[in-house]
């Protein structure tokens, strides 16, 4: 009989050779990140939230069984991304938005790529973002009595993430 697929990882997790006291495992600070807009390199972000991802289930309540209730995966659901930053002369992103709204095209659904990066700036972890579209831009506020730095946000709708 085939392992299942959870079976196999924890196979290969207990294969794994026993990495204690490595840097490599130490926990990475969440400052240093890039964000790439298909091939190109947007600036940089103050903020980038919603990476996550939710498996829906639906509950089963068997006949004749009182002591649970199945709870069977059914479809992934992801979050909206938020960019967040200072307001800069690049408007890469901007530009997106307003291209995809006036032309709605499946053309503007972009790849997008996440780079967690560690102090010495080697790549930890690169998530890419299928299918992105831009849904929604958020300007600075204006305030004449602020000394705050104006910032702008974009939300990203995407079909799903992958690990690369």
């Amino acid at each position: 009989m085939a392992d299942t697929p959870a079976q196999q990882t924890a196979r290969r997790a207990a294969r794994a050779p026993d990495n204690k006291g490595s840097k490599e495992n130490d926990p990475v600070g969440e400052l240093r990140f890039k964000v790439k807009l298909g091939e190109l390199p947007i600036g940089r972000f103050q903020e980038c939230t919603g990476l996550g991802a939710e498996l829906e289930v639906k509950e089963y309540a068997e006949g004749g069984m009182n002591d649970f209730v199945h709870k069977l995966p059914t479809r992934v659901k992801w979050p909206n991304i938020v960019l967040k930053r200072g307001v800069t002369h690049e408007n890469a992103l901007l530009k997106w938005f307003w291209d995809t709204r006036v032309s709605g095209q499946k053309s503007n659904m972009l790849q997008i790529t996440l780079t967690l990066r560690a102090p010495g700036s080697k790549d930890v972890r690169v998530w890419a973002l299928d299918s992105a579209i831009p849904v929604k831009w958020t300007g600075p506020n204006f305030n004449a009595g602020s000394n705050s730095i104006a910032t702008e946000q974009l939300e990203i709708s995407h079909k799903g993430l992958e690990s690369v």
